[in-house]
């Protein structure tokens, strides 16, 4: 018999939100704790290979690294994830992150790693990412339903980019003070608390697929969903050159200049935890507001994203560089919770990682390629010039986007599409949210 004093898991139950369900809280701790160790884990790797004498094209070609697996496997990843239980793809991933970060930490704890090693290292994280994200993705989006999925979502985005905040600056802070291989140690143990959880996820409502084709029929279906979508591939198409370009500014130059104008890793740690404290200040109002036309809200939110990298340019005194990555998240964060708020009423839950994978792979397809001709680039051109390039490119495809008649019309609906189907629901039937609409 349950003790009076000992709270049911009814009553538990009772002081979460509707929306709030078991799956949602077991990810969305198992986010917090990612984002805590990885986020560090970033500032660390850049550090590492600096203080092995690299310089900056080196630092490009670890993010790099990274980041091709990544897009190799993305589409693959998404595939598997929509045809085996989401939540072991989940698992898998994390241990192999697990594993990668704690060699690399112990490669540069205990000796003089070199490049090719950090090389393979980062290879395999970013191998594990590509099963990992549309499998997470498409997990998250289907323990959620109705009209507050978009506040389920920026509850969700808050707590995670509240423990990339505090991940951020506890990490620039560590490899200040006792170097970068423990922050990289800490970064496998938080992978491997975040597997723990995670397979304790319940995929029992997830209807089990019918049998049919293989890998790449799954992959033409996610792609006939992707494609048919002006304001899927648009936005796309947008971040792909946004992306690349914003990675090329925090992974090579930001460090950079750090090193020689804001006085080390310390700073910039901060700085990318003042980033991390505007996405919380945007997930916070995405709790309130409600757009009625998605996208052109978020998509008019990215523009500052440019800001950043004209700020390092300069560059600005370090306490103007926090109020800028501040903005720049708050901003950005606008157009993450509107994203993942369209995709999921708009897009078949049995579809859902695919056309993740999708999105995901544009994403990123140029983010190797950007970071690592960053070292080249600020050979060619100066540092200065490949900044103001980085936040032209971002103003500019952003305009781009918002060209698209679907960017700018698409609107909140409070039910998502139908299993299986590719139907849109009139707008005619949403209530009215307020918003730009």
């Amino acid at each position: 018999m349950t003790s009076p004093t000992t709270p049911t898991a009814s009553a538990r139950s009772r002081r979460r939100p509707a929306w709030a369900g078991r799956n949602y809280s077991l990810l969305t701790a198992a986010a917090v704790v990612t984002n805590l160790g990885s986020q560090g884990a970033l500032v660390a790797a850049a550090f590492a290979v600096l203080e092995t004498g690299g310089d900056g094209g080196d630092v490009g070609l670890v993010a790099a690294a990274r980041t091709l697996p990544l897009v190799l496997f993305l589409l693959i990843g998404g595939a598997v994830a929509d045809r085996l239980p989401r939540h072991r793809v989940m698992v898998a991933a994390n241990a192999l992150n697990c594993l990668s970060q704690a060699a690399f930490a112990a490669l540069v704890l205990t000796g003089d790693p070199r490049l090719w090693q950090m090389l393979l290292l980062a290879a395999l994280g970013g191998t594990g990412q590509a099963f990992f994200g549309p499998a997470a993705e498409g997990m998250l989006m289907s323990s959620v339903s109705g009209e507050q999925a978009g506040r389920a979502f920026a509850v969700f985005r808050m707590a995670m980019q509240g423990a990339a905040l505090g991940g951020a600056a506890v990490g620039g802070a560590m490899v200040a003070v006792v170097g970068p291989g423990w922050v990289l140690a800490a970064d496998a143990a938080a992978f491997a608390v975040a597997g723990a959880l995670r397979a304790f996820l319940d995929v029992g409502h997830i209807p089990p697929r019918a049998p049919g084709g293989g890998l790449l029929a799954d992959l033409r279906e996610g792609w006939w969903e992707f494609s048919g979508r002006a304001w899927l591939w648009a936005v796309v198409v947008q971040f792909s050159i946004a992306n690349a370009v914003v990675a090329a500014a925090d992974a090579v130059y930001g460090p950079l200049v750090a090193r020689d104008h804001l006085g080390g890793a310390g700073p910039w740690g901060l700085a990318l935890g003042a980033f991390g404290a505007g996405t919380v200040a945007g997930a916070v109002l995405m709790t309130r507001w409600k757009p009625r036309r998605l996208l052109l809200a978020g998509t008019l939110c990215v523009f500052p994203l440019a800001l950043p990298s004209a700020a390092l340019a300069f560059p600005v005194p370090i306490g103007v560089l926090y109020v800028v990555m501040f903005v720049a998240g708050a901003t950005v964060e606008v157009f993450g919770v509107s994203w993942m708020t369209a995709l999921h009423q708009e897009i078949p839950e049995d579809k859902l990682s695919r056309v993740s994978a999708y999105d995901w792979f544009g994403s990123v397809a140029l983010v190797p390629l950007a970071t690592a001709a960053a070292g080249p680039a600020e050979e060619a051109f100066g540092r200065t010039a490949a900044l103001w390039g980085c936040a032209g490119l971002v103003v500019l495809v952003t305009a781009a986007a918002l060209c698209v008649p679907d960017v700018r019309n698409l609107r909140r609906r409070t039910t998502p599409v139908a299993r299986g189907g590719t139907e849109h629901a009139s707008a005619d039937t949403e209530r009215p949210v307020g918003g730009l609409g």
